[in-house]
């Protein structure tokens, strides 16, 4: 099998992002808190996907903007989901399930 990185050549910084969240949100940049980083932090995160496109000729088909407003909405739309998870119940049921192994 081979490995491909999946991207569209589009950095940003983890504070755009989550700039770009709370203005979708309208919500305040106040709400952002800095917070030291942990010892041997990445200070970037970048993928080549270079290789999916030249051997599969595969490029993404949502910009970025688009496709984080829809991520977004589909977080919105999906509150059991998300509620469920931050509960505490996925964590009790993933050691039900997975703890003793």
């Amino acid at each position: 099998g081979e490995v491909y990185n999946i991207g569209g050549h589009n950095e940003r910084t983890n504070l755009d992002v989550v700039k770009t969240i709370l203005k979708a949100l309208d919500k305040p940049e106040s709400l952002i808190h800095f917070v030291t980083d942990r010892p041997g932090h990445d200070m970037r995160y970048a993928i080549d996907p270079t290789k999916i496109h030249e051997e599969l000729g595969w490029l993404p088909t949502t910009p970025f903007d688009e496709g984080i407003q829809k991520t977004i909405r589909w977080y919105l739309d999906h509150k059991p989901w998300w509620e469920h998870i931050i509960s505490g119940d996925y964590q009790n049921y993933y050691e039900k399930m997975y703890g003793n192994r």
